[in-house]
């Protein structure tokens, strides 16, 4: 039987998307760099990690899944056909706050609000059970 792992989003610019989520999820956060990690990126000639072209956002409890960014060439063009479901006890003041962080709200569809990241991405805002 398999087990969910990682969330994985191809992305024109991994870093700014990864940071827009670990602020929008709560209890994750972007993964911290160690000494071997930067050290393979410059091997690959990444010397700013704002350039990483995979960035990792991790449970602060270890928890999964985990979301990983990973740069791509093509831009996203049609509606995704997996997205994320979020919930909040107030699904106004969680969209005014995604806002806020970069993201659009796209509609208004009974009790949850569909929204997309700063790369276009789909995700709605349900309340919370």
């Amino acid at each position: 039987m398999a087990t969910l792992h990682d969330i994985v989003f191809d992305c024109s610019h991994p870093a700014s998307l990864a940071r827009f989520w670990a602020q929008a999820l709560d209890g994750y956060e972007v993964a911290p760099y160690d000494d071997e990690e930067i050290e393979r990126l410059r091997r690959e000639g990444v010397t700013d990690l704002e350039d990483d072209p995979s960035v990792l956002v991790q449970s602060v409890a270890g928890a999964l899944p985990r979301l990983f960014f990973n740069k791509v060439p093509e831009r996203k063009r049609t509606k995704n056909r997996v997205h994320l479901d979020l919930w909040a006890e107030d699904v106004e003041a969680e969209a005014q706050r995604l806002t806020r962080l970069g993201a659009d709200r796209k509609a208004r569809v009974q009790d949850w609000v569909v929204m997309t990241d700063p790369e276009g991405n789909e995700f709605d805002i349900l309340p919370q059970e």
